[in-house]
């Protein structure tokens, strides 16, 4: 199979010939490209009744590597069950128009932050309208910023609890459809981010680079604001869920996926790559893409979060402020039943073993033995 990690080692010195990656570009790159080689170095197990050795090499865990997540998410997953309320949970996309990709990009920590600010405070001041639900809710937000082809598209994903604690903390449920009309959601998110950003502008916060220089004239600026105000921002509600369990099941497909997986990658020469994306007009359901390497690699990099960037955000009754009051009087009004995380206080080679249902320590050989740890290995200059 040909991964992300084969694409870096072919194309990426080729890349920085016409590229200079950012810090964050450059860092992921080495970690994908060395991540489980003897570049991170790593530790020998050797089976205490056959003597049997194998190398194990260290992972990145670079959260932008596909070879990292797996584990990562079925971890995060696991924690959230406990917090699962019985009640309908809807899943909620936000997205901004094309005009301004370009701005968001040149000022990333700053305006990903405000898709959250201008996400959370849509969902809040909507959801405490009577007509609507009149109570306070819970939800969670995470930025994708990628299309199916790489190509950059930032939209925020909310799971959202669909049902809240009144003012006289008495839990209100909503029916069986998403309780805000999503034409009401866009028109409110679109006020919302636009005029955050505008006083992101006249507080002298956002850089103009490039194609994006012309917006530094005030009266350029307040054009492109007049743009995104005519437009109707799309926004859209997707399936519901069938029940609690149901919700952390569906969570580990958005929570820790990243640009592109391996599984996608279908093919790879001496200079291009082919990969899968979805197209419903298919009857396969999808069709194949053909980059050049180089513009692969450019593609993916876009996608590299800014450093220390929070991706998975907890709002109002599912903050961590709120879990040992709110949450837990919701889930006593909501007769919500108890999940126990099932990997809590677990090591990851035990938490391996349950996913792989073995354990992972015994001899592949002998079958008898345990490998155990009894050297390390140690890392080698990248090439």
């Amino acid at each position: 199979m040909i991964t992300i990690q084969d694409v870096f080692l072919q194309f990426y010195s080729q890349y920085k010939k016409s590229f200079a990656p950012s810090s964050q570009q450059a860092k992921a790159s080495r970690d994908i490209t060395g991540c489980r080689t003897a570049v991170l170095g790593g530790h020998i197990s050797e089976c205490d009744e056959c003597s049997h050795t194998v190398v194990h090499y260290n992972s990145c865990r670079n959260r932008h590597c596909p070879m990292c997540q797996g584990i990562n998410k079925v971890i995060w997953v696991d924690k959230r069950i406990k917090d699962i309320l019985n009640a309908p949970y809807f899943h909620v996309v936000f997205t901004v128009p094309q005009e301004l990709q370009p701005l968001i990009y040149q000022n990333q920590e700053l305006l990903y932050g405000l898709m959250y600010k201008a996400t959370a405070e849509t969902l809040f001041e909507l959801a405490r309208d009577n007509k609507y639900l009149g109570a306070q809710i819970g939800f969670f937000s995470l930025l994708h910023t990628w299309g199916q082809d790489l190509h950059y598209h930032p939209h925020i994903h909310s799971v959202v609890l669909a049902g809240g604690l009144t003012k006289h903390n008495k839990w209100h449920s909503s029916s069986k459809k998403f309780f805000i009309p999503v034409k009401v959601l866009a028109k409110k998110f679109r006020g919302k981010y636009l005029y955050h950003l505008k006083q992101y502008y006249h507080q002298n916060l956002l850089n103009f680079y490039e194609n994006a220089q012309a917006y530094r004239n005030p009266k350029v600026f307040k054009n492109l604001l007049d743009q995104c105000y005519a437009k109707d921002w799309y926004t859209y509600t997707k399936e519901t869920f069938s029940g609690p369990l149901a919700v952390v099941q569906y969570l580990g497909r958005y929570t820790h996926r990243i640009a592109i997986s391996n599984n996608r990658i279908v093919s790879m020469d001496e200079n291009t790559v082919t990969f899968t994306v979805r197209d419903k007009k298919s009857d396969s359901g999808k069709k194949t893409v053909i980059l050049k390497g180089v513009e692969f690699i450019r593609r993916f990099l876009m996608h590299i979060l800014p450093r220390g960037f929070v991706k998975i955000r907890h709002y109002g009754l599912l903050a961590n402020r709120n879990k040992k009051t709110k949450l837990k009087l919701c889930r006593k009004l909501t007769s919500s039943p108890a999940y126990k995380p099932k990997f809590e206080g677990l090591t990851t080679i035990e938490i391996l073993s349950i996913l792989l249902g073995k354990d992972v320590t015994v001899c592949p050989v002998c079958k008898k033995g345990k490998m155990k740890a009894v050297r390390s290995v140690y890392p080698r200059p990248y090439p």
